[in-house]
C-alpha cells in the first residue's frame, strides 16, 4: 500500500487553498522528510498564497515542527524519529562568500519553503538537511513552529543590536512578531516599552515583560519616547512604514531602529538627527538553523512562548482570511495531526 499524505495547495494565482492528498515522495540525496507536527501562518504567507509568477501547484508554510521519518542519501548527523524545526531559511548553496563565512541567509540561491519548494502546510515536508533546527526536549511542537521564522527573527534582532546592560527597548507592533519580541528583550535584562494603537493591548504587554506602554493613536510614540528619556534600540514590527520616520525621535544618542515588518513604502530619514545623535536605521532578516536552535533554548529556559491559535491544518484558508484581517492574537499554528 502506498503511502500518502495530505497538502493545502493552490493550483491557479489567487485560487483558493485545497486539501489533496498526495502520495509521499523518497527524499533525494541531501534531503530529509518530516512528518509534520505543527505548521505556523506568517504575514509572508498572505503573499505566497496568491502565488503570483509561481511554479504551481504551491503549498505555503515555512515555520514547521515535526518529526523526521525518511532520509535521503549522504544524510549525516540526522536520525529518524528526531524532532525538527525548519523557518524561514530553507536551505542554501553552500559554497558561496556569504555560505562560506557563516551567513547562510544571505546566500543568492537561499531557499525558502513554500516558494522554492512545497511547504509546510501539509502532513508530510521534504527539505534539505541544511535546513534543519534541533527542538529542544521540553519544547512543545506547537510552540516550536513559530520559532523558525518569528521567534528566530525577534530574538536576533534584540541581541544583535548590542544594546547595553540595564538599556531600553521599544517595540512598534504588538502582534506575531512584536509579542515576542517584548518577551525576548525583557528576558534579556532590558527595560521595555510597548507601541500599539489603542489600549486594549495594555495588560497584555505589561504581562509579557514591558514596563511602559504607549498608545500611538493617542499620542505621537517617537515623541513619547522622548518623554521618557528615550531608548536604545526600537524595534518595529508592524507591516507599515509610514510612522517610522517619526519613530527616529524617540532614540537616545547612538540609538538603533531595526526594521523587520516591512511594506513597499518609503522610510524619510531625518539627517540632521542622524549625524547630530549617531544614530543607525538598519534592518534585520531571519536567522540560521543554528539560531533557530539559540532561539528555541533561549525561550525554553527563560519562559518565552507565543501566544497561539491552533487551527486543524485543513483551515487553512480560514486562518489566512484571519490574518489578513489582522485577528489573529497572536500567531495562528496550523495543526497537522488533527486529519490523520
Amino acid at each position: 500500500m502506498t503511502d500518502t499524505g495530505m497538502m493545502m495547495r493552490v493550483h491557479t494565482e489567487r485560487g483558493p487553498l485545497v486539501a489533496e492528498r498526495v502520495e509521499l515522495s523518497t527524499p533525494p540525496r541531501g534531503w530529509v522528510r518530516i512528518r509534520i507536527t505543527a505548521s505556523g501562518v506568517c504575514n509572508a504567507d498572505l503573499n505566497t498564497v496568491k502565488a503570483h509568477g509561481a511554479s504551481l501547484p504551491v503549498t505555503p508554510g515555512h515555520e514547521i515542527a515535526g518529526v523526521i521519518d525518511a532520509l535521503g542519501e549522504g544524510v549525516k548527523g540526522w536520525g529518524l524519529g528526531e524532532n525538527v524545526a525548519v523557518g524561514w531559511f530553507g536551505g542554501s548553496c553552500g559554497h558561496c562568500d556569504f555560505c562560506r563565512s557563516g551567513d547562510v541567509v544571505h546566500c543568492a540561491e537561499r531557499k525558502i519553503p513554500g516558494l522554492s519548494y512545497p511547504g509546510g502546510w501539509a502532513e508530510s515536508v521534504i527539505v534539505p538537511a541544511d535546513a534543519l533546527a534541533r527542538i529542544p526536549e521540553g519544547l512543545d511542537p506547537f510552540d516550536a513552529a513559530p520559532m523558525g521564522c518569528a521567534g528566530v527573527t525577534t530574538f536576533n534582532a534584540v541581541r544583535v543590536a548590542d544594546v547595553p546592560a540595564g538599556g531600553r527597548v521599544a517595540v512598534f507592533g504588538i502582534g506575531g512578531l512584536g509579542h515576542l519580541a517584548v518577551q525576548f528583550a525583557a528576558r534579556m535584562g532590558y527595560e521595555v516599552v510597548a507601541i500599539a494603537r489603542g489600549t486594549e493591548r495594555e495588560e497584555l504587554a505589561r504581562s509579557l515583560g514591558a514596563q511602559h506602554y504607549i498608545d500611538s493613536e493617542d499620542r505621537e510614540p517617537g515623541a513619547a519616547l522622548q518623554e521618557l528619556g528615550g531608548v536604545d534600540l526600537i524595534i518595529s514590527t508592524a507591516a507599515t512604514t509610514k510612522p517610522v520616520s517619526e519613530l527616529i525621535a524617540g532614540l537616545r544618542v547612538g540609538g538603533k531602529l531595526m526594521l523587520l515588518g516591512v511594506d513597499d513604502g518609503v522610510v524619510e530619514v531625518p539627517v540632521a538627527q542622524v549625524v547630530m545623535k549617531s544614530l543607525t536605521v538598519t534592518g534585520h532578516l531571519t536567522g540560521s538553523p543554528r539560531d533557530i536552535e539559540e532561539t528555541m533554548q533561549f525561550a525554553l529556559l527563560n519562559n518565552v512562548r507565543p501566544l497561539i491559535e491552533r487551527m486543524p491544518i485543513e483551515q487553512a484558508e480560514r486562518a489566512v482570511a484571519e490574518l489578513a484581517a489582522g485577528t489573529p492574537r497572536f500567531r495562528i499554528v496550523l495543526d497537522a495531526t488533527a486529519s490523520r
